[in-house]
């Protein structure tokens, strides 16, 4: 059992599936009160009867009230796992790029406003925010997700600088891909880049605990994406040379 947070109350949005219900089940497994959000109602209700967890399904960006409200009046660790897997390029319509960025990066600036004054507070709170591979690297064929899963990561790397010494963690998961809907969502790009080595969600829930365990910032469920970054960081121009090269391939598949 991970002792920092058992007894905790516990907010995992987008859990009505996937790696979300992966994290709300391993919360409650480890002795959390757990919230269960999701837009689909009736997902966040089923994945809450089974955990013994509350469901509170909306929005993402506007339950921290009412969430707060669920778990006694404390929030302690807050999961922003909700995201869309926008796909398309720059010719992708403004609502596409304007969703993006309202799930995968506003929805965390929204929870981050609601929760670090009363953690600043008190001097303790965990933000976990579920990012992506595609946050560190880029992915082919998704514009609007690789841009805005940039700024989730941006985001959380700013949270865990500007307040780590007054008690707030901040872990930034980035797995590559995960045997989840948004996974089938990518088609031939998600089978050409991430499918050969995609893992459960469960295995990325086991690598957060991992990574709260060590009092990690940065989750990697695939270790081989350390790596890729590097690569990234230190040769950018071979790096988007193997990309590109990449993106030749899916152009000529699909």
């Amino acid at each position: 059992m991970v002792e920092a947070v058992q007894g905790a109350g516990v907010v995992v949005t987008g859990a009505g599936g996937g790696i979300g219900a992966a994290l709300a089940r391993r919360f409650a497994a480890e002795g959390a009160r757990v919230v269960v959000n999701d837009l689909d109602a009736d997902k966040a209700k089923a994945v809450a009867e089974e955990i013994g967890g509350i469901a509170v399904p909306g929005d993402a960006s506007a339950i921290v009230p009412e969430a707060r409200d669920a778990l006694g009046g404390t929030v302690d660790v807050y999961c922003a796992n909700a995201g869309v897997g926008s796909g398309g390029s720059e010719a992708a319509g403004e609502s596409v790029w304007a969703l993006a960025w309202d799930v995968n990066v506003m929805a965390h600036v929204r929870a981050a406003q609601a929760l670090v004054p009363e953690w600043l507070e008190r001097g303790s709170g965990r933000f976990v925010s579920t990012v992506s591979a595609a946050g560190l690297l880029t992915m082919i064929g998704a514009a609007p997700y690789s841009v805005t899963k940039h700024g989730a990561y941006a985001f959380a790397e700013w949270l865990s600088l500007t307040y780590r010494h007054r008690g707030i963690k901040v872990h930034a998961i980035c797995p590559q891909g995960v045997r989840t809907d948004m996974l089938a969502g990518t088609g031939s790009a998600g089978d050409l880049v991430l499918k050969p080595t995609a893992i459960e969600p469960e295995d990325v829930a086991e690598a957060l605990f991992q990574g709260i365990e060590d009092d990690r910032f940065l989750i990697l469920p695939h270790p081989e994406v350390a790596g890729f970054y590097q690569a990234r960081a230190t040769e950018p121009d071979r790096w988007l040379s193997h990309m590109n090269h990449l993106q030749q391939k899916w152009e000529v598949a699909r």
